[in-house]
């Protein structure tokens, strides 16, 4: 049997990001389950907008023509056993490149369902407040648990955590546990 692939997307463009510090030891957990495991930095690629043409709905097996880097990624989402999405709080909810990302998963909805169905997400998110709610972490999390629900897909679980500087969820060896379980999670065939 095949090992499972752990797609990871990372969506910070900061150097030593606390969302990217926690996606890598969500890695090693996954990793250290026996996955093969992918991570992507989505803020070093080229990604735009949806535009809602609608082509990729308009016949059978219709990919998005917009043509950037999502092209490179769409086989990769197709592929995963589980996909990770880790993203600091912008503005009371995930960034723009995890949105951008996320907005162009329209082109994988066809005639026979969504290719994203059944697939295991795991969530990674930071913010700078200490309360998830004043935050706005938690309209991320309702946005994921919303898509999940719609994808039929399990979301295998949320790690969050309140960080402010670079590098400074080093210090925080719990939430570096809680993210490196989720990557077992996420590993395993179960």
């Amino acid at each position: 049997m095949a090992a499972t692939y752990v797609l990871i997307l990372r969506s910070s463009p900061r150097k030593r990001a606390n969302s990217s510090i926690l996606a890598e030891r969500l890695a090693d957990g996954a990793r250290g389950a026996g996955a093969t495991v992918e991570s992507i930095d989505l803020s070093a690629m080229n990604i735009r907008p949806c535009d809602g043409c609608e082509f990729c709905q308009g016949v059978q097996d219709a990919q998005c023509q917009i043509n950037d880097d999502m092209q490179m990624l769409y086989p990769k989402l197709v592929q995963a056993d589980s996909i990770v999405i880790a993203s600091p709080i912008y503005w009371f909810s995930l960034n723009a490149q995890a949105k951008l990302c996320i907005d162009r998963w329209y082109a994988l909805q066809g005639p026979a369902g969504h290719a994203l169905a059944g697939k295991k997400f795991g969530v990674v998110l930071t913010y700078g407040d200490d309360d998830p709610y004043t935050s706005g972490a938690m309209n991320a999390v309702h946005t994921f648990q919303d898509m999940c629900r719609y994808l039929a897909a399990p979301l295998a679980g949320i790690v969050h955590a309140s960080v402010s500087g670079a590098g400074e969820i080093e210090s925080q060896p719990e939430a570096l546990e809680r993210a490196y379980r989720l990557g077992q999670r996420l590993g395993g065939r179960s």
